[in-house]
Parts: C-alpha cells; sequence; structure tokens
C-alpha cells in the first residue's frame, strides 16, 4: 500500500514539471479553445472535463476560466467554470483524504501539540476553508490537497469551497466575457472595480485566517498543557487481573446470584468450533460489545462474541442496573421519612432492611441478565466464546487456544475502578463498584473517597439507609467535572441529609484495628482521623488491556486506553474500538452509540464520526444532575459567542407542588444565530427531562424551539419552554420595541 501511493506521489509530481516547464500549456489552451467551440452543445462538458484533470495534476486552470468567458459569454462561462473547478478540488481533496489522511492523523496522534490542533481544524473547518478560498496568498490548487489531509469535514469542505470561490471566479469569467461581447462600461474600468473589491476581501480574508489559526494554535497549546499527566509510554498490565465481580459474585449465595451466572457465565458452556472466516469478532460482551455483536448479526454478518468474565458488563453485573436499584430503595428511605411533609404520618418508626433492598436489587438483576446472556446470542446467530482473547496476528485471534480469523474486529474490553497508592488502604480493605453490590449488612460508618457521581450516588443511598458517610475529596467541589452551580445544589441536599463532605482533603494513610477502620485526612495543613467500617474508592476508571497482545496485532494504546481516530479505527485499519475502553465518556448509552457506529464503518463502508454524537449524561443523586453538550467555558474556548439563561424551579408550578423546587435548568447559546450550545439540569428528574434538550441540539435547533414547543400543564419540563420565552425576550431589543409599539398604536 505504502509502495503504490509514493509511485502515485512521484508520477503526480513529474506530470507537474514537465507540464510546467516542458509542454506548450498555452498553446494547448487556445487549440482546445477552437475546439470547444467546434462542438456546440458539449462544449460545456468538455471544459469541465479539462478543469477537473487541471486541477487534479497541479495545472493552474486561470486560462480555462478566462476561455470559457469568452467561448461561453458570461452567464453559461461562470456556471462552467463553478461546476469544473468545485468538481476538481473536491477530487483533489478526496485523493489526499483517501491516501494521505491515515498517516497525517496518525502522526498528529503521537504528537498532542498537533492532535489538538488537527482537531481545532475539523471545529472549524468551514471558516477555515471559506477565509483560505478569499485570500489570494493561498494558491488553491495546493490547498485542495493539504484541506484533505486535515480533520476538515468533506461537508464542510465542498460548501465553503463553493462559497469561497464565487468571487474571484467571477472576475475572471467577466474578464474574457467583457473581451468577447463588450459588457457594459469600459472593461478595463469595470474589471479594475471588481479587482478592488477582491483585493480588501483578500486582505480581511487574510487577517481573519492569521488571527484563526493563531487562536487554533493557542487552544492547542493550552489543551495540551492541561492534559499534562498522559503517560506517553504503554503502560504495564498484569495479564492475569480479572475483574473481583466475578470471583466474589456469589457471597450473597443466593438463587439470583446463582441465575444471573447461569445466564453470563454459564458453567458449563462449550464453544463452538469455528467455521472459517468472521466477518466481525467482538473481544467484550460489555454494552459495547453486546450491540456490536447483535446489531452485526441481525444484519447477516457473521459474527463471533468473546468473553473471559460476566457478560453484560459493568453496567448489568456492577453499575448501572444494581446501583439504580440501590438509589430507587434510598429514595423509597427518604420519602417514607418526609411524608409529614404532605400529610402521611407513620405510627411506627421507620425501619430499613438493607438486606431485603440488597435481594431486590439481586432479583431485579437476575431478571434483566436474560437480554444479555450467552444462550440468547447464541440464538441470535452469534458464535459465544466463553474465554481469555487474545491477539496473535493482524487478522487472527485466539480464544483458549483456538484460532479465529476476521475480516474486522472491535475491542470492547471497558474498563474498572482505578486503584489508588495509599499506605495501608489495601490492608485495611476496601470496596469498589465491583464489590460494593455484594454486601448484604449496612456498614455503621462510611469513608467514600472521590465525590464523582459514583462516588455521590452510592454515598447519598447509605446515608439514607442509615449510615453515617464521609466523602473525601482531594478537589474543591463535589463533582468536579459539573457547573459549580450544580454542585453546590447537590452538595447543600447531601449535607441536610447528613452526609459529611471534606473537600481539599489529602489522605495520608489507612489503618485498621479491631473495632473498624481509621482514615488519615490531611486539610489546610492539619491532619485528622476519620473512623469507618467500609471504605468506598471511587477515584476513575482504567481500561481493561491486559492479556490482550495489542502490539502483535499493531494496535496502539495509552494508559487512557485503546488509541481510536474518529471513526473508531485503531493503528491497525481492521480493528475498532467502542466503549470504555477508548473513550473519555464512560456511560452505557455512549458505548451503545459507539457500537452502532463500528457496525456502519466497519462493515458498510460508511464514514461516521464519533465527534459528531450529542451525548447526554446524569448522575443519579437526589436532585438529579444532568447536562449536555458544551459547558460555558468549553463554549467560549471553541469561539462561540456565548450567552446564557438559567430559570430556577421554583418559578415551576409542577416542581413546587411536587416539593421538588430544588434546582434549575441553565442552557448556553450562541448569541449571533440562537443555537443550542448546551445546557444544566438540576432536578429530581433531571435524567428524564434532560432528553427533550438533546433532541432540539441534535436538530441544530435555536432556543426559540423551547418557546414553541407546548408541554401539558402542569409538569416540570415546563422549565424548558420558560427558557425558551426568556430568550425571545432577548430578541426584543428597543428598536424592535419601539417598531412594535408604533404599529400597534395605528392598529388602535
Amino acid at each position: 500500500m505504502k509502495k503504490s501511493r509514493v509511485i502515485l506521489l512521484v508520477a503526480v509530481l513529474v506530470t507537474v514539471t514537465v507540464g510546467f516547464f516542458f509542454l506548450p500549456l498555452r498553446q494547448w489552451f487556445t487549440q482546445l479553445e477552437g475546439h470547444v467551440q467546434s462542438l456546440g452543445t458539449l462544449g460545456p462538458a468538455v471544459v469541465v472535463a479539462a478543469y477537473v484533470l487541471c486541477t487534479v495534476l497541479l495545472i493552474p486552470a486561470s486560462i480555462i476560466t478566462l476561455g470559457a468567458g469568452t467561448i461561453f459569454g458570461l452567464k453559461t462561462g461562470f456556471i462552467v467554470v463553478v461546476i469544473g473547478a468545485n468538481l476538481g478540488a473536491l477530487c483533489s481533496f478526496l485523493l489526499a483524504r483517501t491516501f494521505l489522511r491515515e498517516q497525517v492523523a496518525r502522526r498528529a496522534r503521537e504528537n498532542s501539540k498537533f492532535r489538538f490542533l488537527d482537531e481545532a481544524i475539523g471545529r472549524q473547518g468551514f471558516k477555515m476553508v471559506l477565509l483560505t478560498r478569499l485570500s489570494p496568498i493561498f494558491p488553491f490548487i495546493l490547498l485542495n490537497y493539504f484541506l484533505g489531509l486535515t480533520a476538515v469535514r468533506t461537508g464542510a469542505y465542498v460548501l465553503a469551497n463553493l462559497f469561497g470561490m464565487l468571487p474571484a471566479t467571477f472576475l475572471l469569467v467577466y474578464i474574457g466575457a467583457a473581451a468577447r461581447d463588450a459588457i457594459g462600461a469600459p472593461t478595463d474600468a469595470s474589471a479594475d472595480f471588481y479587482q478592488q473589491i477582491l483585493k480588501y476581501v483578500g486582505l480581511l480574508a487574510t487577517i481573519a485566517v492569521v488571527v484563526m489559526v493563531t487562536r487554533m494554535a493557542r487552544r492547542a497549546l493550552r489543551e495540551q498543557s492541561q492534559e499534562g499527566s498522559t503517560v506517553a509510554g504503554k503502560p504495564r498490565f498484569d495479564p492475569n487481573y480479572r475483574p473481583a465481580a466475578f470471583d466474589e459474585m456469589t457471597i450473597a449465595g443466593d438463587s439470583y446470584d446463582q441465575k444471573l451466572i447461569e445466564n453470563c457465565h454459564p458453567p458449563g458452556w462449550v464453544n463452538p468450533k469455528p467455521a472459517g472466516k468472521y466477518n466481525l469478532i467482538v473481544i467484550g460482551a460489555g454494552t459495547a460489545g453486546l450491540v456490536s455483536a447483535a446489531g452485526a448479526a441481525k444484519l447477516g454478518a457473521k459474527v463471533a462474541l468473546i468473553e473471559r468474565n460476566l457478560m453484560g458488563g459493568d453496567c448489568l453485573n456492577v453499575g448501572c442496573v444494581p446501583s439504580k436499584a440501590v438509589i430507587r430503595a434510598a429514595r423509597a428511605v427518604i420519602d417514607s421519612r418526609n411524608g409529614a411533609e404532605f400529610g402521611v404520618y407513620s405510627n411506627s418508626p421507620s425501619v430499613m432492611n438493607f438486606a431485603a433492598a440488597m435481594e431486590r436489587m439481586r432479583r431485579l438483576r437476575a431478571g434483566i441478565s436474560a437480554h444479555d446472556s450467552a444462550d440468547r446470542f447464541r440464538k441470535l446467530g452469534v458464535d459465544v466464546y466463553i474465554g481469555n482473547g487474545r491477539f496473535i496476528g493482524p487478522s487472527t485471534i485466539e480464544v483458549d487456544g483456538t484460532r479465529l480469523e476476521f475480516s474486522r474486529a472491535v475491542i470492547a474490553t471497558g474498563a474498572r475502578a482505578a486503584e489508588l497508592p495509599i499506605a495501608g488502604l489495601a490492608d485495611a480493605g476496601y470496596c469498589t463498584n465491583e464489590t460494593i453490590f455484594t454486601l448484604t449488612e449496612l456498614p455503621r460508618r462510611m469513608v467514600v473517597i472521590g465525590a464523582g457521581p459514583v462516588g455521590c450516588e452510592l454515598a447519598q443511598s447509605f446515608q439514607r439507609f442509615g449510615c453515617q458517610v464521609t466523602v473525601i475529596t482531594d478537589g474543591a467541589q463535589i463533582l468536579p467535572k459539573e457547573d459549580h452551580d450544580a454542585a453546590v445544589v447537590l452538595r447543600q441536599r447531601m449535607n441536610r441529609e447528613g452526609v459529611r463532605i471534606i473537600t481539599r482533603g489529602i489522605i495520608q494513610q489507612v489503618s485498621s484495628n479491631g473495632s473498624g477502620k481509621r482514615v488519615s485526612v490531611a486539610t489546610d495543613g492539619t491532619t485528622h482521623e476519620v473512623e469507618c467500617d467500609a471504605i468506598l474508592v471511587s477515584v476513575g476508571r482504567k481500561p481493561n488491556l491486559e492479556g490482550l497482545e495489542l502490539d502483535i496485532a499493531g494496535v496502539d494504546y495509552t494508559s487512557r486506553g485503546v488509541v481510536v481516530d474518529s471513526r473508531l479505527r485503531t493503528t491497525n485499519p481492521r480493528v475498532y474500538a467502542a466503549g470504555d475502553v477508548c473513550s473519555r465518556y464512560k456511560f452505557t448509552h455512549a458505548a451503545d452509540a459507539m457500537a452502532r457506529i463500528v457496525i456502519a464503518n466497519a462493515l458498510f463502508l460508511a464514514r461516521r464520526k464519533v465527534t459528531d454524537l450529542v451525548i447526554p449524561w446524569c448522575t443519579y443523586t437526589d436532585p438529579e444532575v444532568a447536562h449536555v453538550g458544551y459547558y460555558e467555558n468549553e463554549a467560549r474556548a471553541a469561539g462561540f459567542n456565548v450567552a446564557t439563561i438559567t430559570e430556577s424551579l421554583t418559578d415551576v408550578d409542577r416542581a413546587l407542588l411536587d416539593g421538588e423546587d430544588e434546582g434549575f435548568a441553565r442552557v448556553h447559546y450562541d448569541n449571533k444565530t440562537g443555537r443550542i450550545l448546551g445546557g444544566t439540569l438540576v432536578a429530581r428528574h433531571a435524567g428524564e427531562m434532560i432528553n427533550e434538550l438533546t433532541l432540539a441540539m441534535v436538530a441544530k435547533h435555536s432556543v426559540s424551539v423551547l418557546s414553541s414547543t407546548i408541554h401539558p400543564y402542569p409538569t416540570q419540563a415546563e422549565v424548558w419552554r420558560k427558557i425558551g420565552d426568556a430568550y425571545m425576550f432577548t430578541r426584543l431589543t428597543p428598536p424592535v420595541k419601539k417598531v412594535f409599539e408604533r404599529w400597534l398604536m395605528w392598529r388602535r
């Protein structure tokens, strides 16, 4: 493949050199003009073809542009040149994109500075192409190939190229047509007038390009410095690692856990015998893997699915499913305690049966596990292999001694809770999300290390169950990635419920004695100890890459996971990745969406990009904190003129009636266009309500659509309409209001 690309490049260079220095190009163009005139109605097609050929071969086609005006006149000549120039530019762009873009992208991934710059060019592609087209200092024929090497989207390139080349094209065709037809005033005066306009437009465009590139370079340097601690080398992994959940799942020892294991890791499972090459092999049966395998099989592909642990992955076994069951039980506890607010009184004190709540969780999880079971996927036509899969070549995987050949493969092995290098922590013992749901007795006291989504969700839930919870974070706020105001609302609620939160706390060591565990924490220069009976560690995620032998497959990876491009391809073009193993968005729904992209790109030659996804997320505390799109600082850094509207739930009737008025909705939008850039919602049902804003963003709507959407009354989702109404009033500027007043005065 590399040899063919080198040959193609040499051929192009030789052609250009010969054309410029040895061939009588001007004479040929003159002969072409005479020949085209003799062709009649076929003439425009010949000129278009010639224009495309010249553009691809890097031969300046200005003479053809002038000639088109001379031959066809202004109107027809202009249309012919626009079609030919844009087709030629697109061909050059696609040639560079097809044969050389991947090499450039790979080099960019190796250098964080250029990676961020490449991504920035992709985001600002339309503006970049339009301005460089308007600027006279950038040679078009070279620019077509250069832009094909960048992350500029094809659609943005086509539109920007079309609009950007119109002024100069019109001038050249006009000059050619004027020479033939003596259009309007003296030709020299008319041409000079248009040249002056183009000169000033080009000067402004050049300045704009310089400013834009400078801003993108500064942002790339800033993002590189923020990335900071990225490990340049490849991390070392324990090849024998297995998630703790499988080995410890049977602590409860009841029929529900046995049913779960029978569905998701059948003890007597016999792996199938491979029969030929697979269209798709999926390693990992979490959300991304299951969606990839099921979707491909339903479309007729021959699919193999490999899982060494429990099918269903984190979401079913130790993540979304068990945690939401526990959160719902905790919400029932707090609702019963707050019943007096609604006139509901209990004669007996509320008693929380923690064991019963956990049994309910296991029962529901076991029931849901049938959807992710090995037997179900076998019935879908998927060859399910239970065992350890590893690459033994660029297109070959081995599962416990069985060799599998593939056309395409997907790495979907997910991630797990990150470890903490705290002195004494391992000896004292601790829980992560993989083991916390095996508890059958409620700890009297618990320390939660980390104040991210999982830490906050479980801290609040266990506090409601009756455990005394202390949350320790080294940051200045809980939910550090969320809007500061949202974090404040949640912290106030957790404090009222009794959760103790220690911010800017550095854990020195952990020790244990007969009565429990002791955590030493340093805050503001002083050290104090927190007594507890259980510790939950929730400080981020680590990709599951152990034992995959990615180097043998030619798949690059870092401490953050598998390296992929915007189409989820790895450095081995036959291998893709999806889900937590490669994504910054560690969400089940994000893994699902990425798997759908993999199916389209890997099996059907599509060019879908993960960067086009609009991904919302929600922290399921009470109130819930949901977000989608940009945060305000991110939107400003991306170059948007950001405006923000916030509405409190205290102004929403249904929230007041439900006693759930603690929270707000906030929308960020582009002040120039009104397009929604992102938003945050803090409400008891924020996870259900954020979808309206997400849909509006997917459809690229203005904030005004929220005002025109009718909501049933009363609902808490009316808060979006209030934001839409507030936006519409921002459009009512004093001059517009004066016009309305005069109109209404005239109508009286």
